[in-house]
């Protein structure tokens, strides 16, 4: 183990979702990994895994929570928001739907090596004000002996109160995650994420869009946009997980897994249930 390894924090994550925990619970199920979920501001949920894929040591977490956060934004009407650290570095990772993520990392002892266009664009998806806000975030991209990367997420999430994100006392990035899952557990709203089938799985996955501005696009409407989407999760989901496979990434590999189940899905859904 190296000197840096044993100075710095465990790998860690948390999974920001735009939307209430009872929207985000039956999508985050088909992740597969146990985690905890609790509300996070007026708008904002946080789910805190239990990290089983990073803390084996299998791989790196920040390409476990891209994958993870990839396949929430995709099977969701809402975007998702990953921070990460491991002993070396630190970030955030932002993913929308089917748009490519975007992201920036920190070395720990603050030392930014992602790239301004980046923080950007974040702050646009965000919806943050792109002269105030913009300004507060471009500071965080700046060289600053003062903060390690510890700090430069706490200085990420006081920008993001500015949208509602609130996280809950103890939820603070770089502690070990056992802390973590203790914190959000005491909340009296917080739930544990467990997989529970796959068919109580898609139940609740269909209520949760049946009234968003995904519905008329889901398999069970049997139209022809819910087919143009089961062929795009399909293609999406061939790619994502080819290239997990050649990365050896877990993360990938599940939500190319997710796209293609989900596509699956709505092909067999419409071949079974014709519309009248």
């Amino acid at each position: 183990m190296t000197e840096a390894a044993r100075a710095g924090p465990a790998p860690g994550a948390l999974l920001l979702c735009r939307a209430a925990p009872g929207a985000v619970a039956p999508v985050a199920h088909l992740l597969r990994e146990p985690m905890q979920l609790t509300r996070a501001g007026d708008d904002w949920s946080v789910l805190v895994p239990e990290g089983r894929p990073w803390r084996d040591g299998a791989e790196p977490v920040d390409r476990v929570v891209t994958g993870w956060a990839t396949a929430l934004a995709v099977g969701a009407p809402w975007s998702v928001l990953a921070l990460w650290w491991d002993a070396d570095h630190a970030g955030f990772t932002l993913a929308s739907g089917f748009r490519r993520p975007v992201g920036f990392v920190w070395l720990t002892s603050g030392v930014p090596v992602g790239e301004d266009e980046a923080m950007r664009t974040f702050a646009a998806r965000v919806g943050l004000d792109p002269v105030l806000d913009l300004q507060a975030l471009d500071q965080l991209t700046k060289p600053d002996s003062s903060g390690d990367a510890r700090t430069r997420l706490r200085g990420l999430l006081a920008v993001l109160a500015r949208v509602g994100v609130a996280l809950p006392p103890g939820l603070a990035p770089g502690e070990p995650a056992h802390r973590l899952r203790e914190a959000a557990a005491l909340r009296p709203d917080s739930l544990p994420v467990e997989w529970p089938g796959w068919r109580a799985a898609v139940r609740a996955d269909r209520g949760t869009v049946d009234h968003s501005r995904l519905g008329p696009w889901m398999p069970w409407t049997g139209g022809p946009r819910a087919r143009a989407l089961a062929l795009a999760q399909m293609a999406a989901g061939v790619s994502l997980t080819a290239w997990g496979l050649r990365r050896r990434s877990g993360g990938w590999i599940t939500a190319g897994a997710l796209l293609l189940a989900h596509g699956t899905r709505g092909l067999a859904y419409g071949l079974t249930h014709p519309r009248d």
